[in-house]
Formats: C-alpha cells, structure tokens, sequence
C-alpha cells in the first residue's frame, strides 16, 4: 500500500504543469464605459460594480498637458457608452484595474499609440510592438507628434515641462513653504504646484495624478 503521504507527493508533480503562469487564466472583465477620465484611465461599469481601469502599455499626456484633452476625447470617442473586454493583468497601488481594453477585436491600447494619442509607457512595457507603433506615428507625425518638441507625460509628472515662464510661475521665486496645506489657500496654479512639488504637500493631489487643484491647473 502506498503512504498517503507519498500518493500526495506524486499528485503534486503530476499536477504541478497545471498551476504553472502559462496555464493561468488571465481575469477578463466586460462592461460598459460609463466615464472617461483621461487618454489612458476609464470607468467600467460591470453588473452593479463601477471599476476604474488604467490602460496598460501606454501612458497618454496629463489633462493639462498639451494634447491631454485630445487624447482623453479620442478614447471617449472610441469606447464611451460602448461595452467592452478588459484583459486584467493586475491592479495599481491607487487600486485601479490594470488592463488591455478591446472592442470586438479591436486593441484600444495600441490604435492610441498608432494614432499619436499615446506613448509607449516604458516603465512597464511588456509588448514590444508598442515602440513600433510609436516610432511609425511619430514619423508620421501623427496626433501629438504634429507638436515640435512633445514631452512624455513621466517628465511632464516630474515638472520638467519645456514651456515659457508665465507671470504665475514667476511668482514662484517669492514662494515658500510654510502652513498650506489646501486648494482653497491656493491663489493660483502655480503656487499649488509649487507646493504640491517642492513642499510635498501632497494632499493637494487627491487623485495622484500629478496635477495639483485641478480646479486651479486645468
């Protein structure tokens, strides 16, 4: 008679193909859009249940980017109110779905880059033919890459902007931190920047998306 201990040991190696990553199903949503929030973030609205779903393998201009509200109607053109799949391949630290969304067989996420709405996002890019299509919508001169000098939204996050100094951002060498902690303090876009990036008061992006009082910097 075999052990028992034994029989398990060789259901284990037996089974053990089975529970390797090639053999895992992926989670695949399906939904309608119920809301757009830029180029690359959407809402899905999936029986009862409201999903935020942050586009994989691009990273689309920030709103107040040039080219951000461009790219956030080109999405909303493409999928707003219409239902689609979203290929889940895991979730951000703000909780946010993260996935490939398609419509009937069309990949969104790569037709933004193809048509210059999108960068490849190369931080995370796991598919390669996302830099093809960038490079052939950029010497196209497609969407975004009509600009001269478009900057990548990572550099964009990270204030390096190329932009002329306006009378506001003047301002800044007179500012410093101190006890503001809240838009409302804020007199204009940009000091809240000048918080939000100097000072690190972070409470005035409530959405972590890099712009700060949104009401003031869009």
């Amino acid at each position: 008679m075999i052990p028992s201990n034994s029989l398990i040991y060789w259901l284990l190696i037996l089974l053990a193909p089975w529970f390797s990553p090639q053999f895992v199903v992926a989670e695949a949503l399906k939904g309608q859009v119920v809301a757009i929030a830029d180029g690359d973030t959407l809402t899905l609205l999936v029986g009862s249940a409201q999903h935020k779903v942050r586009l994989t393998e691009i990273d689309t201009p920030e709103r107040a980017q040039p080219w951000g509200q461009k790219a956030k109607q080109a999405l909303a053109a493409k999928v707003f109110q219409r239902t689609v799949m979203v290929q889940v391949s895991g979730h951000d630290r703000y909780g946010r779905t993260l996935g490939r969304v398609y419509l009937d067989n069309r990949d969104i996420n790569r037709e933004l880059v193809e048509e210059g709405h999108a960068w490849a996002y190369r931080q995370y890019l796991t598919d390669q033919d996302f830099l093809t299509a960038e490079a052939l919508a950029r010497d196209l001169k497609l969407g975004l890459w009509g600009s001269p000098s478009p900057v990548p939204p990572w550099d964009w996050r990270r204030g390096k902007r190329k932009a002329k100094p306006r009378d506001e951002d003047l301002a800044t060498t007179s500012l410093q931190c101190g006890n503001k902690h809240f838009c409302k303090e804020m007199i204009h876009c940009a000091e809240a920047r000048f918080h939000l990036l100097t000072c690190g008061v972070t409470s005035l992006d409530g959405d972590k998306d890099g712009i700060p009082c949104e009401a003031l910097c869009n």
